[in-house]
């Protein structure tokens, strides 16, 4: 499988729970390979295979955080 990069719009990431919350969730992902979250620019970067994209999102949701839809990027 080839590995992409997955870029989530989080704005109610704030601060260093925020980070370790989304990071345990994201991270127990099998399959992700990288996870970030930029507090600054309120993104959840993910590595993997792109066919995680739906648990990213619940793993995102279990944290306790929404991804803003309208704010979506794309990689690059």
């Amino acid at each position: 499988m080839t590995s992409e990069i997955l870029i989530y719009s989080v704005p109610g990431v704030t601060c260093e729970h925020c980070r370790t919350a989304i990071t345990k969730e994201v991270g127990m992902i099998p399959g992700v390979e990288d996870v970030q979250v930029d507090l600054e620019q309120k993104l959840v970067t993910v590595g993997g295979p792109a066919d995680i994209d739906a648990a990213v999102r619940a793993a995102i949701d279990e944290a306790g955080y929404d991804v803003d839809e309208s704010q979506l990027r794309a990689p690059g």
